[in-house]
């Protein structure tokens, strides 16, 4: 492909971003399998344009005073790149498949454009929706802004070892013969930081089961769940099974884990790396609809049985800002009420699987207090049997210190871990309860 080429792409994959309302990686991946022609370095240059104008969407629209796809990416090379304008106009020449010249219009926009200063309101300058001002600066007070910069960068590639079936040194020596740099992670104990991009499917590692691409903040929620050989371990909302995966090679085979899921698709592709990851103590389970006051029919062999429950909710991703950068944009006011429906849903279902004495682990990938703080004290409130523990009761001796306030649920963020954004609660049910 020609530079202007890969420039024209860029300008129809975000048209179609921001006419269909798709996520960005499956209107990439769709555009990558029907363009044969493009080669590898032809995706990567296609993909910098797209995923530079969805992080910076905001300050790229204020710069040039549009929120038009065409004019954000050519703002992106002038003013992310700096490219001057006469290479910009030589690549947008009207030529065969590269766009066509720029007007008048956009010529004089894109001369005179420059970035918000620090007068511009935060949402601009940080990229983030203007609705979500307040509820930032509850989570986070004076850390806001350094934290939603955080977001605007690359998220790094980690890996879990699945132990059973290799060591953490060992894969790093497998990385290392296969030409991969990669260092440990600074908190999990089974997280393996890339330094650098990787073919990870063409790995015997990655192919045999002996790593998983998985965040390291993932991990820590698994670690945190203290789930223990024997015991009977509930993944409420596995989807594709990553932190099941994880939960079953801490129990080491033993005990039960049920990875569950509304919707079956998700879960289709988690049986096939269940063997590869020499898993046998995890079976699938697809649900049923919840309604509340009703019996359970997807859990009545499971009620009040689990000694834990993984309430892995569906939330607005926040958290993962830097891999979906698009998903900041998708987000509005009414999704995020939606989804607090279904975290007080999906807590009050997993509460009548846990056993007295039990635990019920309430993660999300969210920064929102409306999503997390707020949806604990809402379960407490209903269901007093249950109390919320330190998260720091259930941190591993030997692992380095999170700097994070002890007390109640804990706060993951790229500024704070090095992570993607998590939060995690741990909700023990009273013995008499």
């Amino acid at each position: 492909m020609t530079p202007g080429a890969r420039l024209q792409s860029a300008i129809e994959i975000l048209d179609e971003i921001f006419r269909s309302g798709r996520p960005a990686d499956r209107v990439f991946d769709t555009w990558s399998r029907s363009s044969r022609f493009a080669g590898s370095k032809d995706r990567t240059a296609v993909s910098e344009i797209v995923f530079t104008v969805l992080r910076r969407r905001a300050e790229l629209a204020a710069a040039c005073g549009s929120d038009e796809a065409r004019l954000l990416a050519l703002a992106a090379l002038r003013l992310i790149d700096a490219k001057p304008l006469a290479e910009i106009e030589a690549l947008a020449d009207g030529g065969r498949h590269a766009p066509a010249p720029l007007t008048g219009e956009e010529r004089a926009a894109l001369d005179a454009a420059s970035l918000p200063g620090a007068d511009a309101p935060p949402h601009v300058r940080f990229n983030y929706p203007e609705f979500l001002q307040a509820e930032l600066e509850r989570a986070f007070g004076p850390r806001l802004e350094a934290e939603m910069a955080a977001l605007l960068d690359r998220a790094p590639t980690d890996l879990r070892v699945n132990t059973l079936k290799s060591s953490r040194d060992k894969a790093l020596a497998g990385l290392a013969e296969a030409g991969i740099a990669a260092e440990h992670c600074a908190l999990s104990p089974w997280g393996i930081r890339l330094l650098a991009r990787a073919n990870l499917p063409g790995l015997a590692l990655f192919r045999d089961g002996a790593i998983e691409i998985q965040d390291e903040g993932s991990q820590l929620a698994c670690l945190l769940s203290a789930v223990k050989p024997g015991e009977q371990v509930v993944d409420l909302c596995a989807g594709g099974g990553g932190k099941s995966l994880a939960l079953a090679a801490m129990m080491g085979n033993r005990g039960q884990i049920y990875a569950c899921d509304i919707d079956g698709r998700r879960l289709g592709g988690l049986v096939p790396r269940t063997e590869r990851a020499g898993i046998r103590n995890l079976q699938t389970r697809v649900l049923e609809p919840f309604r509340p006051g009703e019996p359970d029919a997807s859990f009545a062999d499971l009620e009040a049985r689990a000694d834990c429950v993984l309430a892995d909710a569906p939330c607005s991703g926040t958290g993962a800002w830097r891999r979906s950068p698009d998903a900041r944009w998708r987000l509005t006011p009414e999704m995020l009420a939606g989804y607090c429906a279904a975290q007080d849903e999906v807590l009050a279902r997993g509460a009548r699987l846990v056993r007295p004495g039990g635990r019920l682990v309430y993660v999300t990938c969210s920064l929102l207090p409306s999503e997390n703080e707020e949806r604990v004290a809402a379960f407490a409130a209903a269901n007093p049997g249950f109390v919320l523990e330190d998260w720091q009761a259930h941190w591993p001796d030997g692992l380095p210190a999170l700097p994070a306030p002890a007390g109640g649920a804990l706060r993951l963020s790229p500024v704070t871990a090095g992570t993607d954004g998590f939060f995690i609660a741990i909700l023990r049910r009273e013995a008499g309860a």
